[in-house]
């Protein structure tokens, strides 16, 4: 951190303004947000200098879509994020730069994978629309069903979000599975990440990714987050649902390809 460069000192403003932007508005372009911080810094140590900057992107964020959020559906979420975040902790106290980065791009491409298909055949089934089915669909599958999944994204949820602040498309892949329009999935994800990333403030100052030089850093990128909230906020009021799902999907293949390819 001692030796950034204009030129990388740029770059982390732009990835903290697109930080803003993905919490008002395509919460999977955050992923690029993290791969440039892991390019221009340690990618172990980048994590603790992004989570700050991502805590004040949620605080606009949930100001802004307060109101839509689904409040049973962080409730059913949490104790398996827990579960995930304390795996992710655990995983951090030996993971070097390389494992992160591999972990976590693997992570992203095969459930952005499993949601297309799941998406398909979903609406080669029924032959509806395709967020009227997946709803109908997540109805079907009962008490059980809705629960294991809940389940299962939230402990990758709360893993990738521990090791690599890369819980956004992991989450946006279940809500978009579980049939979420566009400001109950901005709102619901909004209070999700704020609760989430506070509670992992602890955890990231205990393995040393949070310290008086990052938070100098941060002080610096702090301002960039603003505009990107905003020109988030214009731009989601002008998105029709299925380009929203879309970029969601597009920017988290994007994100998890750009880990794996460094």
């Amino acid at each position: 951190m001692d030796t950034i460069t204009l030129w990388e000192f740029v770059a982390l403003a732009g990835a903290a303004t697109l930080v803003g932007f993905s919490k008002t508005s395509v919460s999977g372009a955050n992923t690029v947000s993290l791969a440039i911080f892991a390019a221009v810094l340690p990618a172990r140590e980048s994590t603790g200098i992004l989570l700050p900057l991502l805590i004040i992107g949620d605080l606009f964020a949930v100001y802004t879509y307060r109101r839509h959020a689904d409040w049973a559906t962080l409730v059913r979420l949490f104790p398996a994020v827990a579960v995930g975040v304390v795996a992710g902790t655990v995983f951090m106290l030996w993971a070097d730069d390389a494992a992160v980065r591999v972990s976590i791009g693997v992570i992203l491409l095969v459930m952005a994978s499993v949601t297309l298909w799941r998406r398909r055949a979903a609406s080669r089934a029924a032959g509806e629309k395709k967020e009227a089915t997946e709803a109908g669909q997540d109805q079907a599958q009962g008490h059980s069903g809705a629960r294991l999944k809940a389940g299962s994204y939230g402990v990758l949820g709360g893993f990738t979000t521990m090791v690599a602040n890369a819980g956004g498309p992991v989450m946006s892949m279940y809500l978009l599975s579980a049939g979420f329009r566009k400001l109950g999935f901005l709102g619901t994800s909004a209070w999700f990440f704020l609760i989430v990333n506070v509670a992992k403030v602890p955890f990231s100052v205990g393995l040393g990714l949070i310290d008086g030089r990052s938070l100098l850093l941060d002080a610096g990128l702090a301002l960039c987050v603003i505009p990107g909230a905003f020109l988030g906020k214009a731009i989601a009021d002008r998105i029709n649902q299925l380009l929203f799902e879309r970029l969601v999907i597009a920017a988290t293949v994007v994100g998890g390809a750009q880990l794996l390819l460094r």
